[in-house]
């Protein structure tokens, strides 16, 4: 529950768990009328364990875990301990070892879990945690480690027409891809003959992730316009708007009656 005081809010947690370990943060709102937002510089936060000695990993909710391994960017491994003082170590699922942690290139933050300073291809695989406070040990989850390297920026997007040149009656399907980043979504836009007209079409969206066979993983999402019994009003331009947090990229393709 929470409770809002004249100079103060209190947070309360009633039946508290291992699964409420993390970080608990407050800010000040500033209001005009109806309208609040955050004040930035009036912020707090604290990190609070709730130590379990039968739960010494804060639980999640699924048994596997994929992590991105990204060269630019350290990339996580969130098995985080309920207790600061349990011995947490990083192990490879095949080949079986231990994986050391130098302090440099990977390091353990009791309230993040293994940090990767500098991913590489080589980091990938499978690892789990295994951590130890007065009892047996205790094992995580597992985590899947793929390696990713495509390029920045807006989508790479491509555009296909299953014919670029259609009778009466046809069915015609055109296909928008991008290749972008196992962790970005991609949001698709759609422009094409007799749309302001409401002409009927149907369109799917779907994404997967694809081995590039190389070690790198990538995903590929696509965007499908279908039109059952093409007319001549459909002959024209088909235009597709791909957008992610970085920009967006239009392509276009030309469906001509034959």
């Amino acid at each position: 529950s929470i409770k809002q005081l004249d100079r103060y809010g209190q947070l309360i947690l009633a039946n508290s768990t291992a699964a409420d370990t993390g970080e608990y943060s407050c800010w000040l709102q500033l209001c005009n009328g109806n309208t609040c937002r955050k004040d930035e510089t009036k912020t707090g936060s604290t990190y609070i364990f709730f130590a379990d000695k039968e739960e010494l990993f804060v639980p999640t909710p699924s048994y596997f875990e994929i992590v991105y391994l990204n060269p630019d960017k350290p990339a996580v491994i969130p098995c985080r301990v309920t207790t600061p003082s349990a011995k947490v170590t990083l192990h490879r699922e095949f080949p079986a070892k231990e994986i050391e942690t130098n302090g440099t290139d990977i390091i353990y933050d009791v309230k993040k879990g293994f940090i990767y300073q500098h991913p590489t291809s080589d980091h990938k695989g499978i690892v789990y945690c295994k951590a130890e406070s007065q009892g047996a040990p205790q094992i995580s989850i597992k985590y899947h480690l793929l390696y990713v390297e495509v390029p920045k920026g807006p989508p790479s997007t491509t555009i296909a027409a299953s014919s670029n040149r259609a009778k009466v009656s046809d069915s015609v399907h055109v296909i928008c891809t991008v290749l972008g980043e196992p962790d970005v979504d991609v949001n698709f836009r759609w422009q094409y003959p007799w749309q302001e007209s409401e002409r009927p079409v149907i369109i799917q969206n779907f994404w997967r992730l694809i081995n590039r066979g190389t070690g790198h993983t990538t995903r590929i999402s696509k965007s499908v316009l279908l039109i059952e019994d093409f007319e001549a009003r459909d002959a024209g331009n088909y235009i597709c708007r791909a957008q992610n947090l970085q920009g967006e990229t239009r392509v276009a393709t030309k469906v001509e009656l034959n």
